[in-house]
């Protein structure tokens, strides 16, 4: 029986001749840093793989660069997926960041690479996309297109930043950026103009573009209803007739549409069910075809939501009084104050009711009503895509003040959105359980630690959790040593 103390040390000393590592392994020393390693691995396999890496690096050629544009894109798009921020944020995250190739960059390499991104962004998105339609077998007949408003919180950079619709942040000047995927969720290309640009010019653009830089034979174009218009509808007509037909799918508005409102929503028909919560009814207008798409749970939180905001009216009205009480715009339609109480209007109640959980397209296309209806409902992807997008330029203060600088970094968004496409891509077709953020949650999770030991030191892995494992194996990368020296 050995005692305790001193010769149990030995013993421990005496393993280590033999193992090391394994010695290293089984102490409690008190470390160096801790830093993000998962993702850092994961991403930069997909950036490689995607071949991101190797387009990046032309951006360099011709030009007197000194430090690795690759490695300052890199950081800003990782710093997009993991924790949004500024440049000067992003400068002060890597030192929380095991890669070493990161040590040499400097804040001005990050805002010297956005100059270069802007230069290279047409590209690099021609490279991507031919390489991503055979890696991923993209379906690119059908075409995803929307558009958002970007605010800043200052001026912005003058010819660039604009006043645009009202809607939110009225006082702010905004960019309006387009942006396209393909049907199954995958970034093709983006546009960027002034906030005062209409839809109708970013829809052209989008159109124009992707037939002159991508070689998609046949594009459906699939666009919200706070996008279409009769300008676009007649103009997606028009350049049917003169050039190659452009098929569309397009959420229209129910209640500003007359057509809509009168004549489709009030067709008699039979719906039929083409998925979970989902049925659609076809309706013709003369030569017009429409689907009017109804979600059974969809309508019954309609209804829920508009009764708690009469009953919260009523409650408010109790509280105030009639001579205090103002009827909140969204209401006026359904209510009344008479003789000092809230009268439900029953008939504008009964009209609004028809609207519920419903919503109506207008195609030219021959698809099945069932798949015109899903291919709308996968616009969840782009509009997702968009409140990814905005959190990175809607930060307090902003610091990009130059034109190049606000484009640079939309194409740093851009970029974190097609890793982000990829990883969940690759994630389904392993078939691993749970979603992207619960992977990269557990990812999160691998770090890289400092030990010194024998006047060495030494790179620990922490444990891999189960979904980390998963995103490793999704991307072909095998998962580091537990333990590694450190040179």
């Amino acid at each position: 029986m050995l005692q305790a103390g001193g010769a149990l040390d030995r013993l421990i000393e005496g393993l280590t001749r033999y193992s090391e590592r394994q010695w290293v392994q089984m102490q409690a020393l008190i470390g160096g840093w801790e830093k993000v390693y998962g993702p850092v691995l994961v991403f930069r396999r997909l950036w490689e793989h995607l071949g991101l890496a190797e387009e990046i690096v032309r951006l360099r050629k011709g030009s007197e660069v000194q430090f690795s544009i690759d490695e300052a894109v890199f950081a800003m798009v990782l710093h997009r997926l993991l924790d949004p921020g500024s440049k000067l944020a992003t400068y002060r995250w890597l030192e929380t960041v095991y890669r070493p190739e990161f040590e040499s960059l400097e804040l001005q390499h990050l805002y010297r690479a956005l100059d270069h991104l802007v230069s290279g962004k047409e590209n690099i998105e021609e490279a991507l996309f031919a390489r991503n339609r055979d890696l991923f077998s993209l379906a690119v007949d059908l075409v995803l297109f929307d558009t958002t408003l970007v605010h800043f919180e200052g001026r912005g950079p003058e010819g660039l930043a604009a006043f645009g619709r009202p809607g939110n942040y009225p006082d702010c000047v905004k960019v309006l950026v387009g942006l396209v995927m393909t049907g199954d969720g995958f970034p093709v290309a983006h546009h960027v103009f002034p906030g005062n640009t209409a839809d109708i010019t970013a829809f052209r653009a989008a159109i124009n573009d992707l037939r002159q830089r991508f070689s998609i034979r046949r594009v459906i174009i699939v666009a919200d209803r706070g996008v279409v218009s009769e300008e676009i509808i007649e103009e997606l007509e028009r350049e049917g007739e003169q050039k190659q037909k452009v098929d569309y799918i397009l959420g229209m508005r129910l209640r500003r549409h007359k057509e809509v409102n009168l004549e489709v929503l009030g067709r008699a028909g039979r719906y039929h069910e083409v998925a979970e919560n989902l049925r659609v009814k076809e309706v013709w207008v003369d030569d017009r075809r429409y689907m009017v798409c109804h979600n059974t749970e969809e309508e019954e939180r309609d209804r829920k939501r508009r009764e708690e905001i009469i009953d919260r009216a009523r409650k408010d009205l109790e509280k105030k009084g009639p001579q205090a009480f103002l009827v909140p715009r969204g209401l006026k339609r359904f209510v009344e104050l008479v003789g000092g109480e809230l009268v439900l209007k029953e008939e504008a109640v009964r009209k609004e009711s028809r609207y519920d959980g419903k919503w109506v397209l207008r195609t030219n296309t021959s698809l099945p009503a069932a798949e015109v209806a899903l291919a709308y409902k996968s616009l969840w992807q782009i509009e997702h895509a968009f409140r990814e997008l905005k959190s990175g330029l809607e930060i307090r203060p902003v610091y990009l003040r130059t034109e190049d600088h606000v484009r640079g970094h939309i194409v740093v968004c851009f970029l974190a959105l097609v890793l982000e496409a990829a990883l969940l891509r690759l994630l389904k077709e392993q078939g691993a359980n749970g979603s992207y953020r619960d992977a990269l949650i557990d990812l999160n999770q691998v770090r890289a630690v400092q030990l010194k030991a024998n006047g060495k030191s030494w790179l620990v892995r922490t444990e891999l959790p189960a979904k980390a494992f998963q995103a490793f194996k999704a991307v072909g990368l095998r998962p580091p040593v537990h333990v590694q020296p450190l040179t």
